[in-house]
Parts: C-alpha cells; sequence; structure tokens
C-alpha cells in the first residue's frame, strides 16, 4: 500500500510528508476535509508546525486525500490508541522492544509472544510500527510485571528474527 501512496504522492514531497506524519499518528480526515483524532479536530496550522511546513499544504493534502476513494475510505476511518510504553513505569509495567533482521519476515510478533507465554508473562499491550512507514520497525511489548526475569531477554535475544532487544 505504501508503494501507491508514494507513487500518487511522489509529486508532492511536502504532502507525502503530511500523508506520513496523519499515519504515523493514527490521524484521520473527516467529511469537511479536517484533520482530526478520533473526531477531534486539530487545526492545520499545528500539524504544519510540527512537521515544519505551511497549513496549506497540510489543508491540501487532505482534500487530495479526500478525492482518492482508497485513501478517503482509509482517512476517514483512522483511529488513534495510547501508547502505554510511556508511562509503563509509572503503571508498575515493562516495556520490551525488539528491532527485527528483516521487519518483512513472517512470524516476529508469533515467536516474541511465544516467548511471554512459555514463561507465563501477562502481555498488557503489543504494537508495531508499519516496516512501509517507520524507518526502523520495531516491536514494543508492554507487560504485566514490574520486573522481568533476565531469562526473558535471553530467549528473545536468541529468536533468529531478532536484530537488538531494547529493555
Amino acid at each position: 500500500m505504501w508503494a501507491d501512496i508514494s507513487r500518487e504522492f511522489a509529486d508532492s514531497p511536502s504532502q507525502a510528508r503530511v500523508l506520513r506524519f496523519l499515519l504515523e499518528n493514527g490521524f484521520g480526515i473527516n467529511e469537511e476535509g479536517r484533520i482530526v483524532c478520533n473526531g477531534i479536530e486539530i487545526p492545520a496550522t499545528h500539524i504544519g508546525r510540527a512537521i515544519e511546513t505551511d497549513r496549506r499544504v497540510v489543508d491540501a493534502t487532505a482534500r487530495r486525500i479526500l478525492r482518492d476513494p482508497m485513501l478517503q475510505k482509509i482517512f476517514i476511518r483512522m483511529r488513534a490508541a495510547p501508547d502505554l510504553s510511556r508511562v509503563a513505569e509509572v503503571l508498575g509495567l515493562s516495556v520490551i522492544t525488539l528491532l527485527p533482521k528483516d521487519a518483512q519476515e513472517k512470524g516476529i510478533v508469533g515467536a516474541a509472544v511465544e516467548v511471554l507465554v512459555d514463561h507465563d508473562l501477562s502481555i498488557r499491550q503489543i504494537f508495531v510500527t508499519d516496516p512501509y512507514l517507520a524507518e526502523e520497525p520495531k516491536l514494543v511489548m508492554i507487560v504485566d510485571e514490574e520486573r522481568i526475569p533476565a531469562s526473558v531477554y535471553e530467549d528473545l535475544r536468541a529468536l533468529p528474527q531478532v536484530r537488538q532487544l531494547i529493555i
């Protein structure tokens, strides 16, 4: 999908940057062409400031997205979800971030989850950054334990798909 979107926006790197920002943050577009986060409007000036572009580029990108039937379907339905990784310590949770050797390889999530299940750990949240959108794709697992046994990290590092583990 990202290859198709990139080709569609190849004529405007600024609009492609806006589109990527919207996708990375789970921002949608309402029927009026306004940027929204779970239905709450976000001014184009704020988006523009965040990615150092003019609000008119943001507005033009939103209008262009609405004109494309596939993109319209995606962005009208887009929702953002909370990321507990930044508050995990406060909640008594642990965060394990896995950087894969090849993010497009199948079975990475399943193998990592299997390690956690084998150690009887409960997963509170899990998310994967899209390898087509992120420069460094990763798997983030938030575990319902304040301290994780060293053997869990050893088993995760031993997975053939793992390039690096961040704890």
